[in-house]
């Protein structure tokens, strides 16, 4: 029998973010990159493509991720372990069902930490999420200097449930952001 088990080990990376919904991308952010998350169906596991803006010879970027909690009913607190694929292998993996999310993913400055924003794409169109890396023992911000309201614990914003939201699911998150904004 093996001690081995998800999350655990030497390659699995603790990850604490906190994350809000926003009414929109803020101007000060920075393009980034394209992503292409695929949920494979019946896993923890995601196919991750990165491709960038700003040169188009620049080869995409392939990972195969696996998100374990810390806390089942937390999304705060995940180990994360990557594994970092070449075209073959993202083709095999690719052909699996999985349920997919496309994003635009900009980077704004907020003093001397940068904050990631998801624009989503597709049936997500509309729905905006910021999140920034928190150390384990770092506070939660209070705010962002913007609009915002803070989803990190809301399980309905991590990529899985997102991916698998139904799209009544999906309407009704963007529809209640923009009745906070």
């Amino acid at each position: 029998m093996s001690d081995r088990v998800p999350g655990e080990g030497r390659y699995a990376r603790l990850e604490r973010e906190q994350r809000w919904r926003l009414g929109s991308v803020p101007t000060a952010a920075r393009r980034a990159v394209l992503i292409l998350d695929r949920y494979i169906v019946g896993s923890r596991l995601r196919l991750r493509r990165v491709s960038g803006f700003a040169d188009a010879t620049t080869e995409p970027t392939f990972k195969l991720g696996q998100k374990v909690r810390a806390r089942l009913d937390d999304p705060e607190v995940v180990k994360l372990t990557n594994i970092y694929l070449d075209q073959n292998e993202y083709d095999v993996f690719a052909t699996l069902a999985a349920a997919e999310l496309r994003k635009t993913r900009w980077k704004v400055a907020l003093g001397d930490r940068i904050v990631t924003v998801d624009q989503f794409h597709g049936r997500h169109h509309g729905l905006v999420l910021a999140e920034i890396e928190l150390a384990a023992n770092d506070i939660q911000l209070t705010t962002l200097g913007i609009a915002a309201f803070d989803v990190t614990h809301d399980n309905r914003y991590s990529g899985g449930a997102l991916a698998f939201a139904s799209d009544d699911e999906v309407t009704g998150l963007i529809a209640s952001g923009r009745a906070e904004s």
